[in-house]
């Protein structure tokens, strides 16, 4: 159901509308002013504002700028009864999608809201086409286990079954999962990618389900999650060993009769969604470790597909080269550079923990510090990160637990440093759960620089 937000300081013109807007199927939000237009928007959930061109504090056109300037791209229709040639133009340079004299047919106001909203769905649609055929989605590699994995998504993307995407840190799971969108039924339908590491806890249920207004603090309007949202099309579930384990049933709830309930609802919400899992965890040990439910991890792994580290596909990396070297360019307006063959040489024979995000990230720190057209070895060998010597080991005299107390502590600095410090994603390389990583950081001092 769409909402509607109308904006006039006439009562009678706000419950006529909101009468014809109801009949037809829409919810309806009144104000009586700019600035509460402007509070209603910015609490979300609006979906086609009906500004009065003419009220106290701020007018039509004055909260149609401010809404511009704050970056809301809703659809606006503007109300007047002093219509200038003038005011119109300046109008729709702002945005605004047409101008409906007052007092409005009810008939002739919602066909212009109907269209409004008609093109507002293709525009997202476009942006979501242009997002997908962006160069920076492209899987780029010819080598053997490239072939093999495009072979496998040839053949699972058609289908609706649900993949699980195995792989290491920056391998590319999610190019894999948009490409599956991508070749499947679904395509023209939204792609949804949730980053289950970065969403707070206490925010988990209403980011995936939505929630109603007053369902809980600063809930101050409906909104729709990311699974209805989705509606049609394809979820993937990034990071989905990080789903909280007191949440795992409602996801499973999804995946078996595709029934959701928002947060503050006793209503339940149909949809229809792929749903893609993508982790590099080892999500086996995880279900053993009772961290993870069994039957949630079999209903998301129908198909695996495990995406290979760069340093098995070292063929790939010069045409990755050139095609980060281009997209570096390209987004940052500097002129493209060139690559000389001994840089491209050390490039390649470079391990990348980080894998192709490391190489990608590397690539556009040379292509915005190097001076000249041609990136060298040594802007290459500057840019790469100093090995690090293997750690020293105290004096025999020390007893074992100090040597071992040594050790531990540097093999969990280097690893943060490898991670920027970040404790969940060093706690995921260590194998370790994020409570004990970080009791053993705070009892070997390990502080960062």
């Amino acid at each position: 159901m769409k909402t509607v937000l109308i904006a006039d300081d006439e009562k009678n013109i706000r419950t006529s509308l909101g009468v014809a807007f109801r009949m037809d199927g829409y919810e309806v939000r009144t104000v009586e002013d700019g600035v509460r237009a402007l509070d209603a928007v910015e609490r979300g959930g609006i979906d086609l504002v009906v500004l009065d061109l003419q009220m106290p504090e701020l007018d039509g056109m004055a909260t149609l700028r401010e809404l511009r300037g704050r970056g809301h791209d809703v659809p606006v229709m503007i109300l007047t009864a002093h219509g200038t040639v003038e005011t119109a133009v300046e109008a729709t340079k702002l945005g605004a999608f047409d101008f409906v004299e007052k007092p409005p047919h009810a008939e002739r106001i919602l066909v212009t809201a109907r269209n409004a909203l008609r093109q507002a769905s293709l525009e997202d649609e476009n942006r979501r086409l242009k997002e997908e055929t962006e160069p920076r989605y492209e899987m780029v590699g010819t080598s053997a286990p490239m072939r093999a994995l495009n072979d496998q998504i040839r053949r699972v993307a058609p289908t609706q079954a649900r993949v699980l995407i195995l792989g290491e840190n920056g391998t590319g799971k999610e190019l894999v999962a948009r490409d599956l969108h991508r070749r499947s039924s679904r395509a023209e339908a939204p792609f949804i990618a949730i980053n289950c590491a970065a969403i707070p806890r206490d925010l988990f249920e209403s980011e995936l389900f939505g929630h109603e207004k007053g369902a809980f603090t600063g809930a101050t309007a409906r909104r729709k999650g990311k699974f209805t949202r989705a509606h049609g099309g394809t979820v993937l579930l990034d990071e989905v060993g990080e789903i909280p384990l007191e949440l795992q049933p409602k996801i499973l709830r999804v995946l078996e009769s595709g029934e959701l309930e928002p947060v503050g609802s006793d209503q339940e919400t149909r949809v229809d969604v792929r749903v893609l899992a993508a982790t590099n965890r080892d999500l086996e040990r995880e279900v053993e470790d009772g961290r993870f439910r069994e039957d949630l991890y079999y209903r998301l792994k129908v198909v695996t597909l495990e995406v290979p580290p760069l340093r098995s596909r070292r063929d790939d990396i010069p045409r990755l080269v050139e095609h980060f070297v281009a997209l570096a360019s390209r987004d940052n307006g500097v002129k493209p550079k060139t690559i000389a063959p001994d840089a491209l040489e050390r490039l390649v024979a470079h391990d990348y923990p980080g894998n192709v995000r490391e190489l990608r990230n590397l690539l556009e720190r040379l292509v915005i510090l190097t001076a000249g057209d041609t990136i060298g070895e040594a802007d290459v060998r500057a840019a790469l990160p100093a090995a690090r010597p293997v750690p020293g080991v105290p004096p025999a005299s020390r007893a074992l637990r100090e040597v071992m107390e040594h050790l531990e502590r540097e093999v969990i600095r280097a690893a943060l440093e490898r991670n920027g410090w970040r404790m969940a994603a060093t706690a995921r390389e260590l194998e370790l759960e994020r409570s004990h990583l970080y009791k053993k950081v705070r009892a070997l001092g390990v502080e960062r620089p």
